[in-house]
């Protein structure tokens, strides 16, 4: 651990606490309790064992939970948390910490917090104090020769490059070659007004993956888990080809509106993630297990075929069809080539946090697949927005959508907006 302080300022434990206190009070924190307890745990790691190093797998176990099999290469927790309180610390001190006394870090490469105290000018006249410095506080300070001559530098480097810009601001710059079409500008506009919930914030959204639950081997075959299964060793290593490819559909589209995704599979996810978080959940409930946590769709409902020909397969239901509209949606039969599926496009707000819950799931992994890259797509999104009132003007309302998908060789090929309710 390292404490830097001025001359002017000796602090602590008993102020380093308090002003961790006062961050965990602050709005900047307010509603992130998993943020709280990572920093409350750092906090007090650092101050009372400054000299014991603090791994992940401490820190997973004894903060988030994770079990004693918890392996740090596979499971990327502890370091997006740790970045999203970096995040949180910065975004603090920016605004209603800006004029705390004591600043809290924590230095990318180590979870030891590291405490400084603001510099304070001291008056030419006055001398520095004599009076010992605690062994457990290091003092900086900065010669005012060296300090002079950086505060020169800097307005030299201020002045060169106010006059580029005044050279690049009085210069004519070409006309571009082609306009870009308003229709263009219309569809990019539609993709950024459909993201927005998930874009307009600080924290990136998380993408939860289904990664389903099988027994057996890879060598000697492998079935989807089932209750009689219960002493079985189970595995969650695996997750469809759709799935794959929709996560990189999602990177892609974020990546064009100048964000990015952080990405977890299901077997992952907590309850805590939906109070923190914006989610985008990808794939159906059969295999997305996490799904059947959080509120989901009302109107498009994934429900088992209870009887008939096509008993226990997978179908997504309408609970109140529009006259033309059929009650239940299958795919293909499983005994013939896969050419058609059906997904659902839900948005819902989490109950009492703030945030959003995004469903992207067909009813196959291919189906999962075409509803993502649905969404992804400028002129179908336009298309959907068309269809939510007010969606042109202000924030996008929640709504559910069922999404027709044609699948040729298992690829998505097509894609047709069957229906749309607005919540």
């Amino acid at each position: 651990m390292f404490m830097a302080v001025t001359p002017s300022f000796i602090a602590g434990p008993e102020q380093f606490y308090q002003q961790i206190d006062d961050i965990i009070k602050s709005h900047s924190l307010r509603g992130c309790e998993s943020l709280c307890r990572l920093l409350q745990y750092l906090a007090k790691q650092s101050l009372d064992h400054p000299h014991s190093p603090l791994k992940e797998y401490q820190i997973a176990t004894e903060v988030f939970g994770r079990p004693a099999d918890f392996d740090p290469q596979s499971d990327s927790t502890v370091r997006v948390q740790a970045s999203r309180l970096r995040t949180k610390l910065a975004e603090y001190y920016a605004g209603e910490g800006a004029a705390d006394p004591i600043l809290v870090k924590i230095p990318k490469g180590s979870y030891h917090l590291v405490f400084e105290a603001k510099l304070v000018e001291s008056p030419p006249q006055t001398e520095p104090s004599a009076e010992p410095v605690p062994r457990s506080v290091v003092v900086e300070t900065v010669p005012v020769r060296m300090r002079t001559a950086l505060i020169l530098l800097l307005a030299c480097l201020a002045m060169s490059l106010l006059a580029v810009g005044i050279l690049l601001w009085n210069r004519k710059l070409p006309e571009p070659a082609t306009a870009v079409p308003s229709t263009s500008r219309a569809a990019a506009s539609a993709l950024a007004a459909f993201w927005r919930p998930f874009t307009s914030g600080v924290e990136e959204p998380w993408v939860i993956f289904s990664n389903a639950a099988f027994v057996g081997r890879p060598e000697t075959g492998m079935r989807y888990y089932t209750q009689r299964d219960a002493k079985s060793t189970v595995y969650d290593h695996y997750t469809g080809v759709g799935e794959v490819l929709a996560v990189h559909a999602l990177d892609d589209a974020f990546s064009t509106l100048g964000r990015r995704i952080l990405v977890k599979r299901g077997s992952l996810f907590t309850l805590d993630d939906v109070r923190s978080n914006n989610l985008i959940f990808v794939g159906s409930p059969s295999e997305n297990l996490s799904l059947r946590d959080i509120p989901g769709t009302q109107e498009f409902v994934f429900r088992r075929v209870a009887s008939g020909p096509r008993q226990g397969d997978l179908s997504i239901v309408i609970e109140h069809p529009k006259p033309g509209e059929a009650s239940t949606y299958l795919a293909s039969p499983s005994n013939a080539p896969l050419t058609e599926d059906y997904g659902v496009i839900g948005l819902v707000p989490a109950i009492g946090s703030g945030h959003y819950v995004m469903i992207l799931a067909g009813s196959t992994t291919f189906g999962t697949q075409g509803v993502v890259e649905f969404v992804c797509r400028q002129e179908s999104v336009e298309k959907l927005l068309h269809e939510i009132p007010g969606s042109s003007s202000g924030p996008i309302r929640p709504f559910e959508a069922l999404v027709r998908v044609k699948i040729a060789r298992g690829v998505p090929v097509e894609t047709e907006l069957v229906s749309v309710r607005v919540r």
